[in-house]
């Protein structure tokens, strides 16, 4: 009966079940098709009822609430990575920007760069101490010869197109240095180069080494030959000796100068302190105004005395006779007078009583002597002080007193130091590989934007 009013569901019965195809798949353009999975590798998974038979649940159902099956695909595995273009001109930029000149450099380097000999010599500036020099007062300091300073001095002579040129002139060393040009044309100097060019090559060839705490002055003297390189090594310590020889000359010039030239000041400063006091003798007649002053406190002690007993006198003779009498008067005048001259005395110590004196007053004058006393007593010891600073000077003249005392001697080098091959290789790589590194980031990053 089932059958008779649902024939649908027996037609669906005897229908086999078919795999819902798969969705269709829009290609992507730039992208390739991708093939087809094979029937080994694709399997068809159904959601519910896998035990039931797909007749049974499909009369269950029916067939209007059939619905597709989803499908799971397995996609093959990726193929091995391939050598692609870029990669090809990565590795051929890599050959050309740094290897190629990384094997041209270590090919002039090993074949066509010359040896170079390495002589040593080291020195220091010695200064003479002086016990004497307090005598000097700062005389020595006015030369600029104080402390350590020519040490500094020699630092930079050494490195100075001064000391080039005279070593040049002896020895030769554009010669010396132009030796293997053109064939080294890297670390040889051109022939008949400037002072100017020779000088800078001077700078590469010889390398300083200073100590400012020490004082200590090391150098390392590169030529062609061992023995180039000891003998210029050996002008360069004598051309110091010349050096610090001047600068003792100079100092010995200075000190004898400044030394005539203090004394000569002082002398000069004497003589007015003289003529000045001796105009003053001149104008107020008086050679010792403090002899003058004794003097005249005599005279005035004196005139206080004789005062003294003339009271005494008086009064002797007021108790002694009547009043007409006529010593009564005379013993009177006598005090008045003597009181008189006492006023006048003390006068002069505030006015000049002397002819010429004008309006002068005696304590002015006295204070006038004074100052000139004072000044001069002050030229006589600066000037007895720079005489003794003059002999100081003569004296240390005759004597050195700086000294370049070298600590190791120019050696002769036995092996060839320079260029430094390996050195040199690494470092011409390493910047290669960086600017290449750089190089290579920059034009990707740029190309990934566009």
């Amino acid at each position: 009966m089932n059958d008779q009013q649902n024939p649908d569901a027996a037609s669906a019965q005897d229908l086999p079940l078919t795999p819902a195809a798969p969705p269709a798949k829009v290609p992507v353009a730039g992208k390739k098709p991708r093939k087809p999975a094979s029937a080994a590798t694709r399997q068809q998974v159904f959601v519910e009822g896998d035990d039931e038979a797909p007749p049974a649940r499909a009369a269950g159902r029916g067939a209007a609430e059939a619905r597709p099956v989803p499908v799971v695909e397995i996609r093959p595995m990726a193929e091995p990575a391939r050598l692609q273009p870029r990669h090809r001109g990565l590795a051929l930029s890599f050959a050309v920007l740094v290897l190629l000149p990384l094997l041209i450099t270590m090919g002039y380097l090993w074949g066509v760069a010359q040896d170079q000999y390495a002589s040593t010599v080291a020195f220091t500036v010695r200064r003479e101490e002086n016990t004497s020099g307090a005598l000097m007062g700062g005389l020595a300091q006015l030369t600029g010869a104080g402390g350590m300073s020519e040490a500094d001095i020699l630092y930079e002579f050494i490195q100075s197109q001064e000391i080039v040129a005279a070593i040049d002139e002896r020895v030769g060393l554009d010669a010396l240095y132009a030796l293997h040009w053109p064939r080294d044309p890297v670390f040889a100097l051109w022939p008949d180069a400037a002072i100017e060019d020779l000088h800078a090559y001077w700078r590469r060839m010889v390398r300083i080494s200073y100590d400012q705490s020490t004082r200590l002055i090391e150098l390392r003297v590169l030529a062609f030959t061992a023995e180039d390189s000891q003998r210029i090594a050996g002008e360069i310590v004598a051309e110091s000796q010349r050096m610090i020889n001047a600068l003792n000359t100079q100092a010995r010039e200075d000190v004898m100068r400044y030394a005539n030239s203090d004394l000569d000041q002082a002398l000069a400063r004497l003589k007015d302190a003289r003529e000045a006091l001796s105009r003053f003798r001149t104008r107020t007649r008086i050679v010792d105004p403090a002899a003058d002053i004794q003097g005249r406190m005599g005279v005035l002690n004196n005139l206080q005395q004789q005062l003294a007993e003339a009271l005494i006198e008086n009064d002797i003779v007021l108790g002694t006779t009547q009043e007409t009498d006529p010593r009564r008067n005379q013993t009177a005048r006598r005090i008045q007078v003597i009181r008189d001259r006492i006023t006048a005395e003390r006068q002069t110590f505030a006015s000049a009583d002397q002819p010429g004196d004008g309006d002068e007053n005696y304590p002015e004058l006295i204070a006038e002597f004074e100052r000139l006393t004072v000044d001069q007593q002050f030229a006589e010891e600066a000037y007895r002080t720079a005489l003794a600073a003059l002999d100081v000077a003569r004296a240390n003249a005759s004597r050195q007193t700086l000294y370049l005392t070298p600590y190791i001697r120019p050696t002769l080098p036995q092996l060839a130091e320079f260029p430094q091959r390996f050195v040199w290789s690494g470092l011409v790589g390493l910047f290669l590989l960086l600017a290449w590194s750089i190089g290579a980031l920059v034009f990707y990053s740029i190309r990934d934007r566009r």
